[in-house]
């Protein structure tokens, strides 16, 4: 599998990044992992427009999906052949009505489902595409699940949003690359179920027993050098900070 980071910025898009956004590949076949704000110009260095297979969405805060909005106007109103085909979309309950609301004046309430074909996310295995994907709730204040895509012999985990969560230790088991969120800094934010600090990371990162850690969503006002030091020193594994652009092997 190969992992392009398309944002990594939590909460809104720095200087550097869009929000939240990574492109895993494999077999010619192209899933996304959340659209935050700012993904779908950068999402274009990287893909065309209409070269999406399918798209995850971890949950419904908007610097992980409202870009969904833009790529609505993208699909419904394409200029070169008429309307694209419905791609899959698997999101949180209410999925398709949270982006109609958000995008406001949709032609008609069904409108987001002619180019997008909705599935609602529970915690089980399924396949997309190649993959064989497993999804779990975490511990958000909104409805989020984590995911954990295998192919090959090889697995990827992605912690979406989430605190400190056993259902996100198991997701990451013997996980040869784990994606996880790093928003909050070890000492200054205390917020039960929110988000995880760069030791909280590391620290389940090592509980799954993970090969390679890559941190994200640090937001702009979050000191990522902290939070790879905090990761560091609680896990014995590689750590490294995700960075817009940056292709991982997996």
């Amino acid at each position: 599998m190969k992992l392009t980071v398309v944002g990594c910025s939590g909460s809104f898009p720095s200087a550097e990044s869009a929000c939240s956004s990574y492109l895993v590949e494999a077999d010619g076949y192209r899933l996304l992992l959340d659209m935050g704000n700012g993904a779908l110009g950068e999402l274009q260095r990287h893909c065309g427009l209409y070269d999406l297979d399918a798209i995850f969405l971890s949950h419904l805060h908007a610097d992980h999906c409202i870009d969904m909005c833009a790529y609505f106007v993208a699909r419904y109103y394409r200029h070169d052949g008429g309307r694209c085909d419905p791609v899959p979309v698997y999101g949180p309950e209410g999925t398709e009505q949270r982006l109609t609301t958000a995008y406001a004046d949709t032609p008609t309430a069904s409108s987001m489902s002619e180019v997008f074909d909705f599935h609602t996310v529970k915690p089980s295995t399924f396949d997309i595409g190649p993959f064989t994907v497993h999804t779990e709730r975490v511990a958000h204040p909104v409805e989020a699940y984590g995911i954990r895509i295998e192919h090959g012999g090889r697995t990827l985990t992605y912690s979406g949003d989430t605190g400190v969560s056993a259902s996100l230790d198991e997701l990451a088991r013997d996980a040869d690359l784990f994606l996880c969120e790093a928003a909050f800094t070890h000492g200054k934010e205390n917020i039960p179920d929110l988000h995880l600090n760069g030791r909280e990371a590391g620290q389940s990162a090592a509980r799954a027993g993970a090969r390679r850690l890559l941190l994200t969503h640090i937001p702009p006002w979050t000191d990522p050098q902290v939070n790879l030091a905090d990761a560091r020193a609680v896990f014995d594994g590689r750590v490294e900070l995700a960075a817009p652009r940056r292709t991982y092997e997996v």
